[in-house]
C-alpha cells in the first residue's frame, strides 16, 4: 500500500524531520511504500506546501496520522481530503 504520513511540521521544526523518518522506516519494514512530505524543501512559502502534499495524498492509498494530527491545521485538511477521496485512514498508535 503507498502511504502518506501526515502530522504537525510547523510546530514541531525541531524534531519533525526525524518523527517522519522513524515512522517511514516502520511502514517501509511492513511493506508500504511512503509518501513523506518531510522530504519536502524548507523554504517554500507556507501556501504553496498544501497544493503539493494534496497531489501526495491523490498518489497514495491510505494516509497516516500521528497521534497529535489534531494540533495542525494542514494534518486536519489532509485529513478531511483523504477521507473525501476515500483514503484508508491509519491512526499512530
Amino acid at each position: 500500500m503507498k502511504v502518506y504520513i501526515s502530522g504537525p511540521i510547523r510546530s514541531c521544526m525541531n524534531v519533525y524531520k526525524h518523527r517522519f523518518e522513524r515512522v517511514q522506516k516502520r511502514l517501509e519494514a511492513n511493506g508500504h511504500i511512503v509518501i513523506n512530505p518531510a522530504t519536502l524543501p524548507i523554504g517554500l512559502d507556507e501556501d504553496k506546501y498544501m497544493p503539493i502534499c494534496m497531489a501526495m495524498i491523490d498518489a497514495a492509498d491510505a494516509i497516516y496520522l500521528f497521534g497529535d494530527w489534531r494540533n495542525s491545521r494542514g494534518a486536519m485538511l489532509e485529513k478531511a481530503y483523504a477521507e473525501y477521496q476515500q483514503k484508508a485512514i491509519l491512526f499512530d498508535d
